[in-house]
């Protein structure tokens, strides 16, 4: 019975690990799912938001689409990089006035509340504008399944889609342990600077991936 579950559980490992790999890295989708949770704004919203939507794409990935976005994004990646290039610089202009005007405390945060809509709909943009997001959970990980069959791919995307919703929820919810240590506009200052730099960073290492600059 033992021996029958192994291929199983390498499979579902593989892809956790995998996942949790390529997810853990600072991005903008990051960036602002921390930022929500230190704000305490519709954190269960932002991260299933989140979660789902790359379990939707890995599904996409695992399931055989990869090839075909890989393809795509060769073709046209110029414009899709300038465009999630472009994005993320006015993401990290908005951080940057944050940081200039210190207004970023969780008090005030909290006198004035966005909608959950107008939320989820930013987040949206800030997951599917930014083409790593598909060269990481569909061409990546789709590939990586190819050494699996039948149901241990199942595992394996299973895998990779809870290490999603386990990444997510983790940060959103565990940083309410900082927020004690973020009530001063100082430390959020520093916060709202620190995401601009990386955002700028991001924006610049896309825009030479397409080859506009």
């Amino acid at each position: 019975m033992s021996g029958l579950m192994t291929p199983a559980i390498v499979a579902f490992g593989t892809g956790f690990a995998t996942g949790l790999s390529l997810i853990i890295a600072i991005g903008a989708q990051n960036t602002f799912v921390l930022r929500q949770g230190l704000m305490r704004r519709h954190i269960f919203a932002v991260a299933l938001f989140c979660a789902t939507s790359d379990a939707l794409l890995i599904s996409a990935g695992v399931g055989g689409i990869s090839l075909f976005i890989a393809e795509f994004a060769g073709r046209h990646s110029t414009l899709l990089f300038g465009l999630g290039g472009l994005w993320l610089i006015f993401y990290g202009v908005l951080r940057l006035l944050d940081a200039i005007r210190g207004e970023g405390r969780i008090a005030h945060a909290n006198k004035a509340q966005t909608g959950v809509i107008p939320t989820l709909a930013f987040t949206a943009v800030l997951t599917f504008c930014n083409p790593h997001v598909y060269l990481d959970t569909v061409v990546l990980i789709g590939a990586v399944s190819l050494q699996f069959e039948a149901l241990n791919k199942l595992y394996y995307g299973l895998g990779a889609a809870i290490s999603s919703f386990v990444f997510f929820f983790s940060l959103a919810y565990g940083a309410r342990f900082l927020a004690p240590y973020m009530e001063s506009s100082n430390a959020w200052r520093i916060l709202d600077a620190g995401i601009a730099i990386v955002m700028f960073a991001l924006a610049l290492s896309m825009l030479r991936a397409g080859g506009l600059i």
